[in-house]
């Protein structure tokens, strides 16, 4: 019965603070999709560079190492050409799975835009 005493404008404004603690949450939860998803970006970004630059020393040191080291068993370029390409699998290995980590992140924040949509219909069903 209290209902029916409350006026429009009562009405009005426990509709205005609801969509205001509504659009407070949603904010609040946005913020929480960035940053799941900025911990996502920051491992998949640590996985490339450490594929890249594993690669890189990989590459140097390991032909130069077996120029020198395997010159003794077979020609130079054998040896390099060996040691080079067990290098470069691994490096491509770390590369691939940085590649898939990256592709795992959505900017957007789906979960946010779903309630928003949810909330607005919420909010023209009280205006009606």
């Amino acid at each position: 019965m209290a209902a029916e005493s409350r006026s429009l404008a009562e009405i009005a404004q426990d509709v205005f603070r609801n969509v205001q603690e509504i659009v407070r949450l949603e904010v609040s939860l946005a913020k929480a999709e960035a940053r799941e998803e900025l911990i996502k970006a920051k491992a998949s970004a640590l996985t490339l560079g450490i594929g890249a630059v594993t690669g890189l020393y990989a590459m140097l040191f390991l032909l130069f190492a077996a120029v020198h080291a395997l010159s003794l068993f077979m020609p130079n370029w054998a040896a390099a050409l060996l040691v080079g390409g067990v290098l470069a699998v691994i490096a491509a290995i770390s590369l691939t799975n940085g590649v898939k980590q990256f592709k795992q992140i959505h900017p957007a924040p789906d979960r946010t835009v779903e309630t928003i949509k949810e909330n607005i219909e919420w909010a023209k069903q009280q205006v009606k």
